[in-house]
């Protein structure tokens, strides 16, 4: 039996998942990530691999996803919000630690290459997934294939500035990265919740907002009419560059139904094109995706 065992190495828990030839899941299980220790992180991650492949008598080739990115100038992480990761040459060491080659990949582009390969983009050839959560990730995949870039930045459209701004938009709300005015500012979770507190002065988390929207409340359904109006602008610029066949959202804010009649309709006012057949689709894996992407590194 051949196996593709991905990882999703978390801040908080690391997955693993096992997959057959077709697939199917033959196991899957989570524990949490250790707190600020790179050395237990390895040891989890070993440890994980080894038991799964006792339990299902093979061996099986290894995909990790994680948050952050290695430089392609000195190979060591950077960006992870599991801090004790960064700096480290982690793809060498868990090839050390595990006695074999590992591919490793941001959680962006796994989410896109699970959704790619057997979800809400199967059968597409350009397919951009995108990430609405804490922040605002994206990856690209092309030919079932995960586009990386010279750079290893391919698909962070998180990073460029909101697209067509109004005048109330400007400069837009400082960004962790150092920047200004950010599409992650205003499309993560947090983005909405800061809006609508600008706009009201009521201190909501994103869910609570979409909820009172989901009632008819006033200010909150305004402040989903920005957010969308926000979120197909900024993907227009993405189709307008990249002209995938289809967008599939992930992360929390994926679940607000009301997006994916709003943001086609919007989003044909800044696309440069007479017609759009870009789709907007919600994943199909779910909180699955990323490890499931990560197991699909190896391909075929």
């Amino acid at each position: 039996m051949r196996l593709r065992i991905g990882i999703d190495l978390g801040g908080t828990k690391t997955e693993i998942i096992a997959l057959d030839t077709t697939g199917a899941t033959l196991l899957r299980r989570r524990e949490l990530t250790p707190v600020h220790n790179y050395d237990a992180t390895l040891e989890l991650v070993r440890r994980l691999v080894h038991d799964a492949e006792r339990e299902l008598g093979a061996r099986g080739s290894v995909g990790v996803g994680t948050p952050g990115a290695a430089s392609p100038a000195t190979g060591l992480l950077r960006n992870s919000n599991s801090v004790c990761l960064n700096g480290k040459p982690l793809q060498q060491d868990l090839e050390r630690v595990l006695g074999r080659e590992v591919r490793l990949a941001n959680d962006a582009n796994c989410f896109a290459l699970s959704e790619a390969r057997d979800g809400a983009g199967q059968g597409e050839n350009v397919v951009f997934g995108v990430i609405l959560g804490t922040g605002v990730g994206g990856g690209i995949v092309v030919g079932g294939r995960v586009l990386t870039g010279a750079n290893r930045i391919a698909g962070e459209w998180g990073h460029n500035p909101l697209p067509w701004p109004q005048r109330d938009e400007q400069p837009g709300p400082p960004c962790y990265c150092g920047k200004t005015g950010c599409i992650e500012t205003f499309a993560s979770g947090p983005g909405l919740a800061r809006d609508h507190e600008r706009h009201t002065g009521a201190q909501l988390e994103a869910a609570s907002v979409i909820e009172l929207a989901k009632r008819g409340e006033e200010a909150a359904s305004a402040t989903l009419a920005r957010y969308e109006q926000r979120l197909a602008r900024a993907l227009a610029s993405v189709i307008n560059v990249l002209d995938p066949d289809v967008v599939v959202l992930g992360g929390g804010l994926s679940n607000v139904d009301h997006l994916y009649a709003a943001v086609p309709e919007l989003w044909r006012d800044w696309v440069f094109s007479d017609v759009t057949h870009t789709r907007l689709a919600r994943n199909h894996h779910g909180d699955s995706s990323g490890v499931r992407g990560a197991a699909w590194l190896w391909g075929d």
